[in-house]
């Protein structure tokens, strides 16, 4: 099993570990390669970034995607249009419009913590079949559960096997992620395979959340990439 971290974050998204640091422990604990995640910033910063990512790939040793997390609808709309330009689109989820919105968007690839900040988990049936006819994968994430207190993480947990739940049943796909801020908070995958077995998934589809799904991931901007694409879901047969 080859393992990816698909969102963490480093001191380029105001984070407190280096990319470098990042990369060193996710490579300590087994991890193939992580998705490093920030929100949108100007194109020199993405430059600097973008040739920073290329610096850590080549001294860790790890494979290091770039992604960037839209934080309301405007962003998302922004990203989409540039989805060529970096690896992982992801959405943060918590406000309703935006879940929906993510799910409705072929070109996003992961909606974060779809239950963030809410009492209810976040999605209905129609957003999940949404996700699951535009492939895009609902987060499981670790974090949320890391710096939850006692009296909201067991509502947190009864949202996320919800979210699970509804996954299953319409076949979307669901993806395991540390969310990690932090290289201290970034997890072993065994742990993060256990952590989902307990939401509610198998141990077969709790090692595919964090290897299949991402490896699917980088197959899409593998396909994005190559001359044939044209849209999410077309692209020229020869």
């Amino acid at each position: 099993m080859q393992a990816f971290d698909m969102h963490v974050h480093s001191s380029f998204s105001g984070g407190e570990s280096s990319l470098e640091q990042l990369a060193s422990m996710a490579k300590q604990l087994g991890y193939r390669g992580i998705c490093f995640t920030a929100y949108p910033i100007s194109k020199r910063e993405e430059s600097i970034l973008k040739a920073e990512i290329e610096r850590v790939k080549k001294e860790a040793g790890i494979e290091i995607l770039l992604g960037f997390e839209a934080r309301n609808i405007k962003e998302l709309k922004f990203l989409a249009k540039r989805r060529g330009e970096f690896d992982v689109l992801l959405a943060r989820g918590g406000d309703l419009k935006l879940n929906r919105e993510a799910c409705e968007t072929p070109e996003v690839d992961i909606l974060t913590h779809p239950e963030f900040e809410r009492l209810d988990s976040g999605l209905d049936h129609v957003s999940v079949k949404f996700a699951a006819k535009n492939n895009v994968a609902i987060e499981v994430n670790f974090r949320e559960i890391l710096i939850s207190n006692k009296k909201t993480r067991s509502m947190i947990l009864k949202n996320m096997s919800r979210n699970v739940k509804l996954a299953k049943k319409y076949h979307a796909t669901i993806i395991i992620c540390s969310g990690g801020i932090s290289h201290y908070e970034l997890r072993d995958p065994k742990v993060l395979i256990s952590f989902a077995n307990q939401l509610g998934l198998e141990l077969k589809e709790a090692k595919e959340a964090i290897s299949k799904t991402p490896e699917s991931i980088v197959k899409k901007i593998k396909e994005r990439r190559s001359e044939n694409f044209i849209i999410p879901g077309v692209k020229v047969i020869e």
